[in-house]
């Protein structure tokens, strides 16, 4: 049975007609067509006494069919357009599962995209989703979504989906427990999903729930969405996961479960690291040293109530973690990599305290395990997140090793987080320490606030102040750093934003990032963004530009200066082209090397042009391809970029990737960076994987490969077989005395298997 065709042709007296038919069959989803911010929350019905839903990935229990469909609306790619598939999401509950429905009919089922077995791998698959604000906080959320493989992918959603600075505001590298099939058939695909409430944070408040709730569909070869409740694009290319604009829904005398979850693990292997020996009686010589790994380890979850998450690690190893992709650095500035350890993943926006630009914040849990890119045995810890009333909270503490003659550290975070006058608003504080075991220690605190003053209208501010026995602060304003923004969040019409920041030179907050310090900065961005028409083969067209103004707080000059308009174009395909011009200024005081070149003190002053295109993901082939030109410092360079997709099968895909870089700088010679990699992923099933990276670097001169084998027997029990290598391209010796390198810079080879016990 098809029953109802969930469509929203036109925005048109049809369409209202149509919703007040269905409301008038189904009152309380009827209701939720309105959707959204503001509106009053719906009830979800309950399975008790309706029967049971067996998770088979196939819609065809008889509960189902007495669930009427939610109305769905065209989000993408025109908005309000009529659905060219018939899609039916149905939604239920019991006492202990959150169950999910999608019968996902296509006319040409040959043309469904199912490029991927592996846990949180998008190929340009089709999708279907719900995004859950289960917290009701109208800021986070966590996302649960199948593909037509029913291979699972789960993610959380923080600052309401606003991609502030340019950083995503998900993470992908998040796991949960639950379950979720898929199934295809001659009319499309299916899927069940059933969320464990035990895997869910909420509040319950005289055995009534509340969350908000967002559930879509996506067509990849057409770029298509379909959305429930009704959500506008204006919001941004990421607004149907919004959480202050999902639909509110109820749960009634829902028994949360209290489980324990105990994950012990082994971790065996072999390390082997290549080291010149000196002998006095013989000619030098490279050695092999090998250093044996067995060692177990063991992680413990337990939430004692719905609002509360207490997570405990022992000989905490991340083995199995995929390795960073490797950057050319072309600032005088540090690199930044992302965090994508698990362990630090869940609710990790709670600990989130930014002080500006991309990079900048008063906590960064990579500092904890990671010294300079090496790692740094971790003893143990305690984490302890969890949301009362309108306060998030979280608190988290580690302990670790010795390691190279430097003593063991503790490291811990505490934040509290106030929502206050409205759903979008709030104010917090963060204390971060950083203690060594000879009593060495940095501290770090911080107070900050978001309101929305009216509309779309964000004022933001910001304080941190650090605290450090190895450096004199002069006064608070040197140690410390300020942030203030005021903007409007807003993908269609007028948009803008104006910052200021202040950041003193001896502000050092060790168990975060700071690019640079002492420092004033003035900023800003404005644009306009249209939607085009149904007729139109382009969605969205945007203009933009954006400055920055740098200036050095011991004398005023000016540092750095940058002012780069933009034009944005989004085809209907699902691709996005964008055209970029870049003016910059830089003071240089003292020298510093770019990829092995020199760039000698004075004022620069250089132009580029940029370029890029970014292939729909539906397609056959997909990825990006860029590049630029221009000046840079007192001469010019010419850049190129390749990162294509391919699909050979859905079982293999290979993502080539290219960076080439071109110097040309007087007084010095010529010279090329290049940075290749290749990633390759099979996965036979959802529970056999093996992904490989190899990257070339040429500042390095090296290549590294890194392997990762999983088999995945069930939820919670993984065998995980890993190996990592380095190699040398160029062996000569740095001194012309020593012999030639190894062949081999190190290898590892780790086996970790794990087992999850729910008591």
């Amino acid at each position: 049975m098809r029953g109802l065709r969930a469509t929203r042709p036109t925005r048109s007296g049809f369409a209202l007609c149509l919703a007040a038919a269905f409301a008038a069959a189904n009152p309380a989803l009827g209701a939720a067509q309105e959707g959204g911010r503001g509106k009053p929350p719906v009830p979800l019905t309950r399975l008790e006494g309706h029967g049971h839903v067996h998770l088979d990935g196939f819609v065809d229990e008889p509960v189902w069919a007495d669930i009427e469909p939610v109305p769905l609306v065209m989000y993408s790619p025109t908005y309000g357009g009529e659905l060219t598939e018939d899609t039916e999401i149905r939604i239920a509950y019991d006492d202990r599962y959150l169950y999910v429905a999608g019968r996902l009919f296509d006319s040409d089922p040959g043309g469904i995209r199912a490029n991927s077995f592996s846990r949180d791998g998008f190929s340009g698959d089709d999708q279907f989703s719900i995004v859950l604000d289960s917290y009701n906080d109208h800021e986070t959320a966590v996302a649960f979504v199948v593909n037509p493989n029913g291979a699972r992918s789960d993610r959380t959603v923080w600052g309401d989906a606003e991609w502030t600075a340019g950083t995503r505001p998900f993470n992908s590298d998040w796991n949960a427990h639950w379950d979720g099939l898929a199934q295809q058939t001659g009319e499309g695909w299916s899927a069940e999903m059933r969320i464990p409430f035990s895997t869910l944070g909420f509040q319950n408040t005289g055995g009534e729930v509340t969350m908000g709730l967002i559930v879509y569909r996506s067509i990849s070869r057409k770029n298509e969405r379909h959305v429930y409740p009704d959500i506008s694009p204006e919001y941004g290319f990421f607004g149907f996961g919004k959480p202050s604009l999902a639909q509110r829904v109820t749960f009634h005398t829902v028994n949360r479960a209290k489980p324990i979850y105990v994950t012990p693990y082994l971790l065996g292997g072999m390390t082997q690291i290549p080291t010149l020996r000196e002998p006095p009686d013989v000619a030098a010589y490279w050695e092999t040293t090998d250093e044996p790994t067995r060692e177990p380890g063991l992680d413990f979850k337990y939430s004692p109530s719905s609002n509360l998450s207490i997570d405990l690690t022992a000989n905490t190893d991340f083995a199995q973690v995929e390795a960073d992709d490797q950057q050319i650095n072309l600032t005088r500035f540090p690199l930044f990599f992302p965090e994508k350890r698990q362990f630090f993943q869940e609710r990790s926006a709670t600990f989130d305290f930014a002080t500006g630009g991309i990079t900048d914040r008063v906590f960064f849990s990579r500092r904890i395990g990671l010294d300079r890119g090496e790692l740094v045995r971790i003893y143990g810890g305690a984490r302890l997140v969890g949301r009362a009333g309108g306060l998030d909270f979280g608190f988290l503490n580690m302990q670790t090793a010795p390691r190279a003659g430097r003593p063991g550290e503790n490291m811990g975070v505490l934040r509290l987080k106030q929502q206050v006058f409205n759903q979008n608003s709030s104010v917090g504080g963060i204390v971060a320490t950083r203690v060594d075991a000879y009593g060495k220690s940095n501290i770090a605190w911080g107070a900050d606030s978001e309101i929305r003053v009216f509309g779309d209208e964000y004022l933001t501010l910001k304080w941190a102040q650090t605290f450090d026995d190895e450096v004199v602060e002069r006064n608070p304003l040197d140690a410390g750093a300020f942030f203030a923004q005021f903007a409007r969040r807003r993908q269609e019409g007028f948009a803008y934003s104006a910052q200021y920041r202040r950041v003193g030179g001896d502000y050092l907050p060790r168990l975060g990032f700071q690019l640079r310090k002492d420092f004033t900065l003035f900023g800003g961005s404005a644009g306009y963004s249209w939607f085009l028409g149904v007729d139109s083969q382009l969605r969205a067209v945007t203009i933009s530009t954006e400055t920055e103004h740098y200036y050095r707080n011991s004398d005023l000059t000016p540092e750095s200066r940058t002012f780069a308009p933009q034009m944005l174009i989004a085809l209907k395909s699902g691709s996005f082209f964008t055209l970029t011009s870049r003016s910059s200024f830089e003071s240089i005081r003292t020298s510093f090397p770019i990829a092995g070149l020199s760039i000698d003190p004075g004022e620069y002053r250089f132009h580029e042009a940029e370029v890029s295109v970014r292939l729909g993901r539906g397609g056959h082939v997909r990825g990006e391809l860029g590049g630029s030109a221009g000046s840079f410092y007192d001469g010019r360079r010419v850049s190129l970029r390749l990162s294509p997709a391919l699909n050979i099968s859905r079982h293999l895909e290979i993502r080539p990737g290219y960076d080439i870089n071109r110097f040309e700088l007087p007084g010095r010679p010529y010279l090329t960076t290049h940075l290749a990699r290749l990633n390759l992923d099979f996965s036979l099933d959802t529970h056999l994987s093996l992904s490989t990276l190899a990257q070339y670097n040429s500042t390095m001169d090296q290549i590294s490969v890194n392997a990762r084998f999983r088999y995945h027997f069930r939820e919670g029990v993984d065998l995980w077989v890993v190996y990592n290598e380095g190699y040398f391209v160029d062996r000569t010796s740095t001194n012309g005395r020593d012999p030639v390198l190894p062949f081999s810079s190190g290898r590892a080879l780790m086996v970790k298997f794990s087992h999850t016990f729910t008591l």
